[in-house]
C-alpha cells in the first residue's frame, strides 16, 4: 500500500534504528553520557550549561563561549564532536504543547515482527511524533503524537491505521499532567 504520511519537512531528526531497536526521537534536548566515558572538563561544563537555560540570543553559542571562557568556534567544535561520539544526541527546544493550545497522546499499536522497521518509517514521518519506541509487550510499538487540534490528530491517527493496514492502535491520552525534567548533573575530573 502507497504511503500517505506526510513528507518530513527540511531539518527534522529522522527515526534511529539500531540494532533493530527503533530509539526516540525528540523534539527536546537529550544528553546520553556511555558509563566509564571520560571527558575534559570544559565538555563537561558544557554538556551541564546546555541542558537548561539554553541562550535564546542571535549569537547562542558565542554567550556559552563567553560563560566558559572558550570561543564561539570552540564551543561548536566540542558540541559537534560530542554529537559525534553520541553524547549529545540533539540540542532543541522543549515547548509547553498544551499553552499552545495542542492536543498529544500516546498510542499503542500491535506490529508483527516482521513489520516493525517499515511500519516505525511510516510513523516517524509525521513531524508530529516526537517518541517511537518498543516494548515487549503484544502492543510492541509506543509512541506520542501531538498535533494543533484533536480533529487533526484523529485525523492522523485514522491515517497511520490506513497507510500501515493495521487497525489494532490504541489512543491514550493523557488525563493528568505531570511535569517531568531530567538533567544529568555531570561532575567535573577532580
Amino acid at each position: 500500500m502507497a504511503s500517505k504520511a506526510p513528507a518530513v519537512a527540511a531539518g527534522l531528526e529522522l527515526p534511529i534504528i539500531t540494532m533493530g531497536t527503533i530509539w526516540q526521537r525528540s523534539h527536546g534536548a537529550f544528553i546520553m553520557a556511555e558509563g566509564g566515558t571520560s571527558l575534559e572538563s570544559i565538555d563537561q561544563r558544557l554538556l551541564n550549561r546546555i541542558q537548561k537555560n539554553f541562550p535564546i540570543a542571535p549569537k547562542p553559542y558565542e554567550e556559552l563561549g563567553k560563560e566558559l571562557g572558550i570561543s564561539e568556534e570552540e564551543v561548536l567544535v566540542r558540541i559537534q564532536s560530542l554529537k559525534a561520539s553520541g553524547l549529545i544526541r540533539r540540542i532543541g527546544g522543549i515547548f509547553d504543547s498544551r499553552s499552545l493550545g495542542y492536543k498529544s497522546t500516546l498510542c499503542a499499536m500491535r506490529v508483527p515482527e516482521e513489520r516493525v522497521e517499515e511500519v516505525a518509517a511510516i510513523i516517524n514521518q509525521y513531524p508530529g511524533v516526537t517518541h517511537n519506541y518498543l516494548r515487549n509487550h503484544d502492543y510492541n510499538m509506543w509512541f506520542t503524537f501531538i498535533a494543533p487540534s484533536q480533529e487533526v490528530l484523529e485525523l492522523h491517527l485514522q491515517n497511520i491505521r490506513e497507510c500501515t493496514n493495521i487497525e489494532d492502535l490504541i489512543n491514550l491520552p493523557s488525563t493528568r499532567m505531570f511535569k517531568i525534567d531530567v538533567n544529568f548533573n555531570l561532575k567535573e575530573a577532580e
